[in-house]
């Protein structure tokens, strides 16, 4: 018993002893609204640690000349501007360096820092590196520079470097090789394009959190996973096996880099299928030729044009807007094909990617509200046998359309308001993915698309059921009525996949791959755009007349060019020219008819003249 005792005395009195050794060793000045760096610190000549958080009011890296022995200093929270260039002369046994959220502007050249291991200058205003600034750090394995300004890194000296950490520089766009961190194991950048230089697969990469864990997954543990694969080299030189297990070893050397690359985060091609790319590519032509089609039919004379061919009109110059925003994405797919991740970066965060987002989402809803206004149009003036159209109903129309366009613009302003959400994949959408800001943003969008769908559906439907059996093809232009159905049935079936996407996402459902959600992305939503004025000209017959008529004005039109020019050579020929043209005059005069019924009692006083080239066209086509 006494014995026992002897054996504990010792301890008990070392205690305080051992607890003021340690104040010496380390000392903790956290949140203590320090005016200025305390002078006494330099007296601890044994100093092993210094902590010092939450010093707003210190300005200046402090003087710790007498604190050699100091091996990890933490002064973070402070307003710090610059770092000496003396700092590692005093500090020549430092292992652990912290100066995160200061104010740093620029890093010195740390020349003396021989033993320097980590270093965290995170969340500073760091703008410039000096070039050779981690040259002289042989020791240095983990360095963590994120959320700061750097446009520019610097790699020399680099090359024993296990953790990396850059992300939130969002001006360093461009790709760092692997050639220069053989030992690097785990990094975050700014872009998921920049881990494709490390071996990264699209397809198979798992996202890390490592940063302050130290991978002990060596060689050894490669060694006893594989020592199975011994029994089977009977037949080979022992030392080759070696050689080439070693081979092995370097070419299974993987870097877990963050944020991982994937289907909305390419490293080669941007629509990553032919499937895609032959699919957008002939949305994009169809696009294009069908609604300049469509345009130039309903355009062709200005003089006056009926509510629902203008609206027609609109929805092509409109859709014309979105084949263009795909038409741009497909530039972009063929003109970094094959190095996407060189250019990605650069094309998400440009002004390009805002503008082509912009104008996606612009074109798509100004065509969603103004379908949704000539299906109310359609239905409006058959509920009230409107044969004819007024002037207060066509200025009713045009002011909706007014705000349809004002609305859409709004819509699709909005994510450059919230923080650019355009640019978060290069396919510059909003995607329903990710931050909830554009998860909203996408869900309030197809609810406020779904309640148009429904508005459609519900005129529609008691459109069809307020008629009596044959009686749609008595309505006045009974045409327009059922094609007007056919794209609102169209446009409907082709927005439920986009709609069940968003909300799948916003539940939380993972059973929808990437790949299909891109394919949905570029394939499905852009389709409309040409689906809705082939539909035109396949089915409505007022494309034929139209078309017809065009090509009379087109030809009466050279034709009076062609004489114009010929009246410059003689007086006679001008003479003949100014005849021809008084005909032509009559001509035309004489073609003018009045699209109203054949009853002159229903002909209002202010029913408007339209101009035509065609003796027989009339306003009213049947449906049979």
């Amino acid at each position: 018993m006494e014995d026992d005792t002897l054996l504990q005395m010792p301890t008990i009195l070392c205690y305080p002893l051992k607890t003021v050794y340690n104040l010496f060793l380390h000392r903790d000045l956290n949140y203590n609204s320090l005016d200025e760096f305390p002078t006494a610190i330099r007296t601890l000549t044994n100093l092993k640690e210094l902590t010092l958080n939450g010093a707003s009011e210190i300005t200046e890296f402090p003087d710790l000349t007498g604190t050699a022995s100091l091996e990890s200093l933490t002064l973070t929270g402070a307003q710090i501007t610059s770092l000496p260039k003396s700092a590692c002369d005093q500090l020549p046994n430092l292992q652990m360096l912290d100066l995160s959220y200061n104010l740093l502007e620029d890093l010195p050249c740390f020349a003396a820092c021989k033993k320097l291991q980590k270093m965290d200058l995170a969340w500073n205003k760091i703008k410039i590196i000096h070039p050779n600034a981690f040259s002289s750090l042989p020791s240095l394995i983990k360095l963590d520079v994120s959320s700061n300004l750097l446009s520019s890194f610097p790699v020399t000296g680099l090359h024993g470097l296990t953790h990396l950490k850059l992300t939130g520089n969002h001006a360093l766009q461009s790709l760092i090789s692997s050639e220069n961190f053989p030992e690097l194991k785990v990094m975050e950048m700014p872009y998921a394009y920049q881990c494709c230089a490390f071996g990264a697969c699209e397809s198979h990469y798992k996202i890390s959190s490592q940063w302050n864990k130290d991978e002990n997954s060596s060689t050894d543990d490669f060694h006893r996973k594989d020592t199975g694969l011994l029994q089977i080299q009977d037949e080979r030189d022992f030392e080759d096996f070696l050689l080439d297990f070693e081979e092995d070893l370097k070419a299974h050397h993987s870097v877990q880099c963050s944020p991982s690359p994937g289907p909305f985060k390419p490293c080669d091609h941007l629509f990553g299928s032919w499937l895609i790319r032959i699919g957008v590519w002939t949305i994009v032509g169809l696009a294009f030729i069908c609604n300049t089609l469509v345009t130039a039919t309903v355009f062709r004379s200005l003089l006056y044009i009926s509510s629902i061919r203008l609206l027609i009109g609109l929805i092509s110059i409109v859709n014309a807007l979105m084949g263009l925003a795909s038409g741009v994405l497909a530039s972009v797919d063929a003109s970094t094909f094959g190095s996407f991740a060189q250019y990605g970066a650069w094309w998400e965060s440009g002004i390009g990617c805002q503008i082509t987002g912009l104008l996606s989402i612009f074109a798509s809803e100004v065509s969603i509200f103004l379908l949704t206004l000539a299906t109310l149009e359609r239905a409006f003036s058959v509920k009230h046998a409107a044969k004819f159209e007024t002037k207060s109903s066509t200025t009713s129309v045009k002011i909706a359309i007014f705000f349809c366009f004002m609305l859409a613009l709004i819509i699709a302003v909005i994510p450059l308001l919230s923080g650019s959400e355009y640019g978060v994949s290069p396919l510059c959408l909003p995607l329903p993915l990710g931050e909830p800001t554009a998860m909203g943003y996408m869900v309030a969008l197809v609810l406020l698309n779904s309640l148009c769908f429904l508005v459609m559906t519900v005129a529609y439907t008691k459109l069809y059921c307020s008629l009596e059996k044959g009686e749609l093809d008595n309505v006045w232009d009974c045409s327009m009525v059922k094609h007007i159905a056919l794209l609102l049935f169209t446009n409907c079936i082709l927005y439920c996949p986009v709609a069940f996407l968003s909300f799948s996402s916003l539940l939380n459902l993972t059973f929808i791959s990437p790949e299909v959600i891109k394919s949905i992305l570029l394939v499905i939503v852009p389709l409309p755009a040409c689906l809705n004025p082939l539909l035109y000209i396949l089915f409505n017959p007022h494309f034929k007349e139209d078309l017809g008529s065009l090509r009379k004005q087109t030809l009466l039109w050279r034709r009076s060019k062609h004489t114009s020019l010929i009246s410059v050579n003689s007086e006679d020929i001008e003479k003949q020219s100014c005849d021809s043209t008084q005909a032509l005059v009559t001509f035309t005069s004489a073609s003018i008819s009045y699209d109203m019924p054949t009853s002159d009692s229903l002909m209002p006083s202010s029913y408007q003249m339209t101009e035509s080239y065609n003796l027989s066209s009339v306003a009213f086509v049947s449906c049979r």
